[in-house]
């Protein structure tokens, strides 16, 4: 397994500040439909996207922004939970409703979600860690394993 428990925590800004700039950021995108806060990976870095999921019990749409890598045709994220403890909702979202829709700066398409396992997980996890040079100390915040996401493309 690439993720290591035994990697010193790395500091992360303080909780409150991380949520504001997600909440901030999410607004950004409402606000401009998306002409703003969106942007593609680039060498060596991350892009951003939206994310559109179905409620797991309120059957409702759901929106995040997230990070993502490209791997081929797929996009691939982390279900971090801005590196806290718990899994965040629009994971959970996607293990019960695996179909969802994203927004990149390419415009949207539709996704079918799965969660990375044995050498897949290792090699996504391995370019997150070129891209991240703290990914394992962030990791080892968390009390479980973060889980890698496939978001593959559907017709």
């Amino acid at each position: 397994m690439a993720e290591k428990r035994r990697s010193r925590a790395a500091p992360l800004p303080p909780r409150w500040f991380v949520v504001t700039f997600w909440h901030g950021h999410r607004l950004l995108l409402r606000l401009t439909g998306g002409r703003v806060g969106l942007w593609r990976p680039k060498p060596g870095g991350w892009g951003a996207l939206w994310l559109t999921t179905t409620g797991r019990r309120s059957g409702r749409r759901r929106r995040v922004v997230v990070g993502y890598l490209e791997d081929d045709d797929d996009l691939v994220t982390m279900a971090m939970n801005g590196w806290g403890a718990s899994e965040p909702a629009w994971w959970l979202n996607l293990q019960a409703h695996p179909e969802a829709v994203v927004w990149t700066r390419e415009g949207r398409r539709r996704v079918l979600a799965h969660r990375a396992t044995g050498v897949e997980r290792d090699r996504l996890w391995a370019r997150w860690g070129e891209v991240d040079e703290n990914l394992e100390g962030y990791a080892a915040r968390r009390p479980h394993e973060t889980a890698v996401v496939v978001l593959s493309p559907r017709p």
